[in-house]
């Protein structure tokens, strides 16, 4: 059955590298936001420019997202569905599909995030990298990050990053 998986994880967490992973392993198209962001030529200022700049995206990225679990595809969303409002847009792509789904959430302290984002500023690792993170834009952003309920009814594979 074709499944759409997608990430949750604060800014470093290490979402990127673990949808460039899925995507070699199960595999799977992977469509990661950031890069649409970028090739778009989106200038991203703050928070805001980025809601719009991801909500135009989206617009786009859902009717493909569609199309490629109906011709029987796994999927691989390496979009933040970092808040209940996020998450509950991508199940709009799976549920009319009759697709599966898989929730990967990294669940990170500040401390492990604010790491990886330092290690990624230094090192711009090819495909994960789209530009530097400040400290103040991480916890600008954080305090927006909602770790999934039991609630929402998604099926989560947790992974700790400590």
């Amino acid at each position: 059955m074709p499944t759409l998986h997608f990430l949750c994880g604060k800014a470093g967490a290490g979402k990127t590298t673990l949808a460039r992973a899925l995507g070699r392993t199960l595999p799977a198209v992977v469509i990661c936001e950031d890069e649409w962001l970028r090739a778009l030529g989106f200038e991203i200022r703050s928070f805001d420019d980025y809601r719009a700049a991801s909500a135009r995206c989206r617009a786009v990225i859902e009717p493909l997202v569609r199309q490629i679990l109906r011709a029987g595809a796994h999927v691989v969303l390496d979009y933040a569905a970092n808040t209940r409002e996020r998450r509950a847009w991508v199940r709009t792509l799976f549920e009319p599909e009759g697709a599966d789904h898989l929730l990967h959430f990294l669940d990170a302290t500040d401390d492990a995030a604010l790491a990886g984002v330092h290690r990624r500023n230094v090192e711009k690792p090819e495909g994960v990298y789209f530009g530097d993170v400040s400290d103040e834009m991480f916890h600008a952003v954080t305090p927006y990050f909602t770790a999934p309920g039991d609630d929402e009814g998604f099926r989560v594979v947790r992974v700790a990053r400590t």
